[in-house]
């Protein structure tokens, strides 16, 4: 009768963490896309408000998607620096950046928002985020006729692979890529462990393979104290990357990395882009 009872509660142990189990697996999947995008629409600031002159441009993706970005020229500028930003971004939170790129070092900025994100209309979905930075690509060449060869592609965390995707497609000056992972389901499977995530999981946003078929100049950044992706992803993106490539190790968390690193973080991009 013991025996029976302890069996009897050994499967309803087992049972509950099935359960578990498979409620977490579906949980997970009907929600993955509220943990790879979080769009912000609110703009709470623009250039204006760190004194720089700016062009509001809406342009269009190849699929009717009506975007929103800043070009942000620089005086005797150095070249053109497309910004694709991170998940949990728009570009009225990207003014540091504006400021780093522009101010000190020189550059002319065109950051956007990709659908969904500040003003650009639309859902984000990982085709459309690709689209979205070709068209931002084809508003800098066509329109804005900047020639190839003076644009510089950077891309921070979800803003990596995407960067990466379109470095592979078009034929720019150098290519940065800072605080990113290896690929989105890499990720997810070292959150999820015992979950197979890489099954079910709908995004591949691989910057690593993307980065594989870049064949321009690339420099990777990543802190070894960033707490939301680890360094060991960086690392395999240098090791991946074509040469010539150049990695510069910061310090500080993953949302404050270039501030607590500000002056590591600006000399380095301006001894990369001097040589490229």
């Amino acid at each position: 009768m013991l025996y029976q009872k302890i069996l009897f509660g050994f499967g309803s142990v087992v049972a509950v963490i099935i359960i578990i189990y498979l409620f977490s697996a579906i949980y997970e999947f009907l929600t993955q896309s509220y943990h790879v995008y979080y769009p912000k629409k609110e703009i709470t600031a623009t250039p204006f408000d760190i004194r720089l002159y700016f062009e509001e441009i809406i342009f269009s993706s190849s699929d009717g998607v009506n975007l929103s970005g800043w070009f942000v020229p620089a005086r005797n500028s150095k070249g053109v620096i497309l910004v694709l930003h991170g998940s949990g971004e728009n570009i009225s939170t990207r003014l540091t950046f504006i400021d780093y790129f522009n101010r000190k070092l020189g550059l002319s900025v065109f950051i956007i928002d990709y659908r969904g994100y500040g003003k650009s209309e639309g859902r984000p979905n990982e085709k459309g985020t690709y689209l979205d930075a070709r068209a931002a690509w084809e508003c800098l060449t066509g329109s804005k006729k900047i020639r190839p060869q003076d644009i510089i592609i950077f891309g921070r965390s979800l803003g990596g692979p995407i960067a990466a995707w379109l470095a592979k497609e078009v034929k720019a000056r150098a290519l940065i890529l800072d605080s990113t992972f290896t690929s989105i389901k890499d990720m997810a499977a070292e959150l999820h462990p015992y979950l197979p995530v890489r099954r079910f999981f709908k995004f591949d946003y691989s910057t690593i393979d993307y980065l594989k078929g870049a064949g321009i100049p690339v420099l990777i950044i990543h802190s070894s104290e960033d707490d939301y992706i680890p360094f060991s992803h960086a690392i395999k993106l240098y090791n991946a990357a074509n040469e010539p490539r150049q990695f510069l190790k910061i310090s500080g968390k993953h949302n404050d990395n270039y501030i607590k690193s500000e002056e590591i973080y600006i000399e380095g991009i301006r001894s990369f882009i001097s040589r490229y």
